[in-house]
């Protein structure tokens, strides 16, 4: 259906920043209802949008070339495009609420692409919150009647990329990933200078812990593009569909354990003291998911609790170790790890980086090093040189960033 609406609601330009994220830790856990250690930054996407006279177009500062997103419309773009974000935010947006006002979209980032700091997300988040404040959806009683705060407003704008519903807003066609809220939650809910502790399924902050004052991330993009697209998204789909099953097999059987079906992985592992065993012989005769099982407990209820307990006592060096373990098991257990990203762990540490891990979907994408701020720049230059030397190849697109933890989206003018 066409986009009806004839006249803008505003009069004067309107500009939202949305930040990237660092997944400290909670490497495939909050779309199992598990628990994350997240970081917003303090590079993003920007997106201002000005009132037009008809019609919804966009532009990036990225591509050339302007497009025209009609609601319902699919735009011709290939996989992975920018645009296809846009128009699925449109359409969500239009199947929601209400036609959406004229306006003209500008898009700026200065996220790397496909590193794992989830540039596709704050693309998301950027234009949905700055359209639905600018189409005034934000007032309606029915955005109010779902959404009561950021972490409801994070649990909706996942459900933009994987297709779901959210309570009487209804589902559909997403971006074709399986994934959870953990991007959207860093986004909307992170706060300055803090790690966050969340946990998924609802989304709910569990503890916030200061970042040492003197030290910084250095993050190292590998130059292994780290898309949600293709046989990249196959991969990334096969850890959420592991889930699904191991979920499935467990609530085939709630009548016989008199436990009761559970929606999440997390709320079944932890109903009672034997639920792991019972999920472990669940999952027995397939070796995937037994070894999705086992990562998933080792990272969520194990390593980040240890983490945060170290990292809250100030013991870096305990710290580290849990980091250490969860590099260790996203290797071996998990496997979405490529050789660039375990060689960029290990020498960091190497290098003397209090904690080294890589984040995001995996199969490619960054690794981030907590390291003294005073000689970020130095390591940086050192981890980046050692990484050239092993993978020429790869190091002609690799990059280092220096951040600290940012604050959550927000207004620009």
């Amino acid at each position: 259906m066409p986009n009806v609406v004839d006249a803008s609601p505003l009069g004067q330009p309107l500009g939202w920043f949305a930040p990237g994220r660092i997944e400290v830790l909670g490497k495939h856990t909050d779309y199992a209802g598990g628990r994350s250690l997240l970081a917003a930054v303090d590079r993003g996407v920007r997106v201002n949008l000005i009132p037009a006279k008809h019609g919804i177009t966009a532009r990036s500062g990225a591509l050339p070339g302007d497009l025209r997103v009609v609601p319902g419309e699919p735009l011709s773009v290939p996989d992975g495009h920018w645009g296809n974000y846009l128009q699925t935010v449109v359409d969500r947006l239009f199947e929601n609420f209400a036609p959406l006002a004229p306006v003209e979209i500008t898009i700026d980032s200065d996220l790397p692409l496909a590193s794992g700091m989830s540039s596709s997300s704050a693309l998301v988040v950027g234009l949905a919150v700055s359209l639905a404040e600018y189409n005034g959806f934000t007032e309606t009683a029915r955005w109010r009647s779902h959404i009561h705060g950021p972490e409801d407003l994070a649990g909706f704008l996942a459900c933009f990329e994987n297709g779901m519903s959210f309570g009487d807003l209804a589902g559909r066609r997403g971006v074709g990933t399986f994934g959870g809220s953990e991007d959207h939650t860093a986004m909307l809910c992170c706060r300055d200078g803090h790690l966050g502790l969340f946990s998924f399924g609802p989304i709910r902050e569990e503890a916030g812990l200061a970042m040492p004052a003197d030290h910084s991330f250095v993050v190292a993009v590998s130059g292994v593009a780290a898309e949600k697209t293709g046989a990249a998204r196959d991969l990334y789909n096969r850890a959420a569909l592991a889930v699904t099953e191991i979920l499935r097999r467990w609530n085939s059987g709630a009548d016989e354990r008199g436990s009761g079906p559970h929606e999440s992985l997390a709320a079944a592992v932890r109903s009672s003291d034997e639920a792991l065993g019972q999920l472990r012989a669940l999952t027995g005769d397939e070796d995937y998911l037994r070894r999705r099982l086992e990562h998933f407990v080792a990272e969520s209820e194990q390593i980040i609790p240890r983490a945060v307990e170290a990292l809250g006592a100030g013991d870096l060096a305990g710290f580290g170790e849990a980091v250490d373990q969860s590099q260790h098991r996203a290797s071996a257990l998990l496997g979405n790890q490529v050789p660039q990203t375990e060689f960029l762990a290990q020498q960091a540490r190497t290098l003397g980086a209090v904690a080294a891990t890589s984040f995001g979907a995996g199969f490619g994408g960054s690794v981030w090093a907590m390291v003294p701020s005073a000689g970020a720049d130095a390591f940086a230059e050192d981890w980046l040189g050692r990484y050239a030397v092993q993978y020429p190849a790869e190091a002609v697109t690799a990059s280092t960033i220096l951040t600290r933890p940012g604050g959550p989206i927000r207004p620009i003018i």
